[in-house]
C-alpha cells in the first residue's frame, strides 16, 4: 500500500486552492481518513465522528483509495489548468463520460433519421421523462398513431437503442495522472475546450484497471458560500469561514425544522422539506442523518419509518444483541450508513475490516451478481456462535441485504452536512447576502432564480429590478432600511436574455466615464445595437429615465435610426402615446425578458379572480385540517417521478404566498398525463394530508384554471 504520493498530490491541489482563495473540500470515503483530515483535505474529524477507515482503504481491497475534492464551480477551471501545468498534458488527462441514449435523445435521433417533422419530435421528447420506457400509449395524447408504420418504426427503433452509447463527453471530475506519458497507457484526444486532454475511456474503466485517478468536482454551493462570505466581509466587515460559522445555532435549527430551506445545500428538495418537520434536526449529527435518510431507497429498505418512530418515542429502541449497541446506538438501532453495516459484520461475524468492505461492495452489486448469498452462511453461523438467536441473525442478514439498495457513507453525509449547516446559518442570519450569492452562483440547486427571488421577498428582502443606472453584471447589494438586514438585492444584467457580458462591458465603460443623462445619451455612448437596446427596454432597465417600457421600445428604434444619420436633425412634434402596462402585463414582460420578476409573482395580480372562484392561496392551504377537500391552482416549479416510488409523481406548486406539494398516484397521473407533464399553471382537486407539519394534496383531478389571461412563468425544474 504505497500511497504517500497520492495523499501528497491531493494535498498539493488543496494548497493551490487555498493559496488562491478557491473554496474546496474533500468528501466521500476520504472523510474516513485521519491522514486526509490532518492534511486539510477533508474537514470532518474521523476520530471524533467515529468513522471507519476501512471504508476508505483496506489491504484486502488492494486498489488505490478514492478522494473526491469539491471545488467552487466558477473557479474549477483554474484548478484543472493548474494540474495540466503542474504535471504536463503528457502526464495528465481527464476521463471521458459515455453519454448513452435515453428516451428523449433516442426519439429525437431516430425520428430525425426517419424524416419525421421536428415539431412533432420536439413535442414528443418534451412529453417523455428521460428514464421511462417508450410505450404506444405515449403517442396517442400527442396526436400520433402508434399503428401507423412510420410511428411504429419510431417506437421500435427508439426502444432498441436505449442505453446504447451516443457520444463521449468529459467526466465531471475524473483526472488520470501518470508517471509516464498518458498516451502510452490509454487512448487520448484533444477536448473541444482548448487546453484539455481527454481519455477515450470512462471513469469506471480506469478504476477497473487500477490506474491513478483524482476527482476534481465543481460544486455550486461552494461558489455560493464563497460569494456570501465575501459579501459579509465587504459590506459588514464580518470575516468568517465555513469552519468559524457559529455551531449549534438554535435559530438556524428552528428554521430547518420549519423546512424553510429554499437554497440550502442538500436539504432544499421537496422530499427533504417533507422529512425535516418529522425528523426535526437539533444538532449537526441530526443533519448528517437527514442528508442520508432521504435517498432513492430508504423506504424500500424499511429503515425510515422505524427510525422516525423510535426518534419520536413511539417505538422502543431495540438491538439484535448487546454487542451491536455500540454499532447502532447513534442511529437508534436502525442501520443507516455503510460504515455501520461494515462494523456490524466485524462485531457480529468476526469479519476483518477489509472483508467487511468487500461485503459492502457485494451489497451494492447483489442484484446484478448474487454475491450476497456467499456471505449468508458465514454471517448467520458466526452470529449464532456469538450467542445471537437464529431469528435475530436472519433479521440482521435481511437488513444488510436490504441496505444494499441504498447504503450511504456516513463520511459522505458528514461532509455534505457541514455545507448544509453553513448555508442554512447564512440564510437564517443574513438573508440578503444569502440571496445575492445564490443568484450569482446560478445555475445550481433545486429551484429557478424566479423561485429564489420570491422566497427572498417572503423573508422581507427587497429585490430591485435591473436598471442601467445601478445594476452590475452580477447581482449586488444596496443599502435599504426597508429590507431584512438593511440591504436590498439589485438584480444583475446577466439575467436579461439576449444581453452578453461584452455588452455589459460597453455599458460599464460608458457609465464609469459619466452617468447617463437620458436614453439618447445611453444609446449614443454605449454604441449597443438595436437588438440589445430592445431587450433592455423590454426588461424595464430604462425605467430610471422615466420611460414606460412600450415608449422606451419606440424610442430605441427611433434613436438607432437617427444614430446612423450623417447629420441627425431634431424633429419636434407630438410622439405616439402608449397605454401603460398593467400589473399582469408587467410581470409577463419581466418573465419573457428575464425569466423572473422582482416586482411580483405571476399569480399576485390574479389573486382576486382566483379567490372569486374559491381557490385559496398556499398559505391558506397550509392552515387547513387533515382530510379537507381542497381545490387549488398554482404554478408548477418542480416535477419528480422517483424510480423507487412505484409510479407515484410528486409536484411542487407555487403562488405568491408559498408552496403546495401535490402527490399523484400512478392512476391519476396516467388519466391526466398531458396536463401533468406539460402544464405550467395547474389546477388540482384532492384531499389534504397533514401530518407533523407536512402538508400534501393527494390529487384526484387535474384541470386548467379558467383565467382570462395567459400566465407566463419560468420553466419548471423536472427531475425524472
Amino acid at each position: 500500500m504505497d500511497y504517500p504520493g497520492y495523499f501528497l498530490t491531493m494535498w498539493e491541489i488543496v494548497e493551490f486552492c487555498r493559496a488562491r482563495g478557491i473554496l474546496c473540500q474533500g468528501r466521500g470515503s476520504a472523510a474516513n481518513s485521519a491522514v486526509c483530515y490532518c492534511l486539510g483535505i477533508t474537514a470532518i474529524d474521523p476520530v471524533r465522528m467515529g468513522l471507519l477507515f476501512e471504508r476508505f482503504i483496506s489491504k484486502e481491497r488492494a486498489e488505490p483509495p478514492d478522494i473526491d475534492l469539491d471545488i467552487q464551480h466558477d473557479r474549477r477551471e483554474e484548478v484543472i489548468q493548474h494540474v495540466y501545468e503542474k504535471y504536463g498534458r503528457d502526464r495528465a488527462a481527464m476521463a471521458a463520460n459515455v453519454i448513452r441514449y435515453r428516451s428523449r435523445s433516442a426519439v429525437r435521433d431516430v425520428g430525425k433519421a426517419l424524416g419525421l417533422a421536428e415539431t412533432s419530435l420536439d413535442r414528443l421528447a418534451k412529453f417523455l421523462s428521460s428514464y421511462e420506457d417508450i410505450h404506444p400509449e405515449t403517442l396517442k395524447p400527442l396526436g400520433l398513431d402508434p399503428a401507423a408504420p412510420m410511428h411504429g418504426h419510431l417506437l421500435r427503433l427508439a426502444s432498441e437503442i436505449i442505453d446504447f452509447p451516443r457520444h463521449l463527453s468529459i467526466h465531471p471530475g475524473g483526472f488520470l495522472l501518470g508517471r509516464e506519458s498518458v498516451h502510452d497507457i490509454v487512448p487520448i484526444e484533444n477536448a473541444a475546450m482548448p487546453g484539455r486532454t481527454v481519455i477515450q475511456w470512462d471513469k469506471e474503466d480506469l478504476e477497473d484497471l487500477g490506474l491513478f485517478k483524482v476527482d476534481l468536482l465543481g460544486l455550486g454551493s461552494l461558489t455560493q458560500l464563497d460569494c456570501c462570505l465575501r459579501l459579509l466581509k465587504e459590506r459588514r466587515g464580518i470575516e468568517l469561514a465555513v469552519s468559524t460559522i457559529p455551531p449549534a445555532d438554535p435559530e438556524t435549527f428552528e428554521m430547518i425544522c420549519r423546512a424553510d430551506t429554499v437554497g440550502v445545500f442538500q436539504i432544499e428538495s421537496r422530499a427533504q422539506m417533507a422529512m425535516l418537520p418529522r425528523l426535526r434536526p437539533q444538532s449537526f449529527y441530526d443533519l448528517v442523518i437527514e442528508v442520508s435518510i432521504v435517498r432513492p431507497g430508504p423506504s424500500t429498505g424499511g429503515m425510515v419509518h422505524p427510525y422516525l418512530r423510535r426518534r419520536s418515542g413511539k417505538e422502543p429502541v431495540e438491538y439484535p444483541h448487546p454487542s451491536l449497541i455500540p454499532v447502532l446506538e447513534k442511529t437508534l438501532g436502525v442501520p443507516l450508513f455503510q460504515e455501520q453495516v461494515m462494523r456490524l459484520a466485524v462485531v457480529a461475524a468476526d469479519y476483518t475490516p477489509g472483508e467487511a468492505d468487500q461485503l459492502r461492495r457485494d451489497m451494492a452489486a447483489w442484484h446484478r451478481t448474487g454475491r450476497m448469498e456467499r456471505h449468508r452462511e458465514r454471517l448467520i453461523s458466526r452470529m449464532r456462535q456469538k450467542g445471537i438467536a437464529p431469528e435475530f441473525a436472519e433479521r440482521v442478514f435481511q437488513q444488510i441485504k436490504g441496505f444494499g439498495e441504498y447504503g450511504f457513507p456516513e463520511s459522505h453525509a458528514a461532509s455534505f452536512a457541514l455545507i448544509a449547516y453553513a448555508t442554512a446559518w447564512l440564510k437564517c442570519h443574513y438573508p440578503a447576502e444569502f440571496t445575492c450569492a445564490l443568484l450569482n452562483a446560478q445555475p445550481m440547486g433545486f429551484y429557478t432564480p424566479a423561485t429564489v427571488v420570491q422566497d427572498a421577498k417572503r423573508h422581507g428582502v427587497v429585490v430591485r429590478p435591473v436598471d442601467v443606472h445601478n445594476s452590475a453584471w452580477d447581482c449586488i447589494l444596496e443599502m435599504c432600511s426597508e429590507s431584512a438586514g438593511g440591504y436590498a438585492v439589485r438584480m444583475g444584467l446577466r439575467y436579461v436574455k439576449g444581453l452578453a457580458e461584452g455588452d455589459w462591458k460597453q455599458i460599464e465603460a460608458a457609465r464609469s466615464a459619466l452617468p447617463f443623462r437620458s436614453l439618447s445619451d445611453f444609446a449614443r455612448r454605449t454604441g449597443l445595437d438595436e437588438g440589445v437596446l430592445g431587450v433592455l427596454a423590454e426588461a424595464g432597465a430604462f425605467d430610471g429615465f422615466g420611460l414606460e417600457r412600450r415608449m422606451a421600445l419606440w424610442e430605441v428604434r427611433h434613436l438607432v435610426r437617427m444614430r446612423n444619420e450623417p447629420l441627425p436633425l431634431q424633429v419636434r412634434g407630438a410622439g405616439p402615446t402608449f397605454p401603460p402596462l398593467n400589473s399582469f402585463e408587467e410581470v409577463g414582460w419581466d418573465y419573457r425578458s428575464a425569466s423572473h420578476s422582482p416586482r411580483r409573482h405571476p399569480l399576485e395580480p390574479l389573486r382576486s379572480e382566483l379567490r372569486a372562484q374559491g381557490l385559496p392561496d398556499a398559505c391558506t392551504v397550509s392552515s387547513m385540517q387533515n382530510g379537507a377537500q381542497v381545490r387549488y391552482a398554482g404554478v408548477i416549479i418542480c416535477r419528480q417521478r422517483p424510480g423507487t416510488a412505484g409510479g407515484v409523481v410528486f409536484m411542487t406548486l407555487e403562488d405568491e404566498t408559498g408552496f403546495v406539494n401535490v402527490v399523484l398516484w400512478e392512476r391519476v397521473f396516467e388519466e391526466y398525463a398531458v396536463l401533468a407533464r406539460t402544464a405550467k399553471f395547474l389546477g388540482v382537486t384532492g384531499t389534504l394530508q397533514v401530518e407533523q407539519g407536512v402538508v400534501h394534496i393527494v390529487a384526484e383531478k387535474l384541470w386548467r384554471p379558467q383565467i382570462d389571461a395567459r400566465v407566463i412563468t419560468a420553466p419548471s425544474r423536472d427531475f425524472h
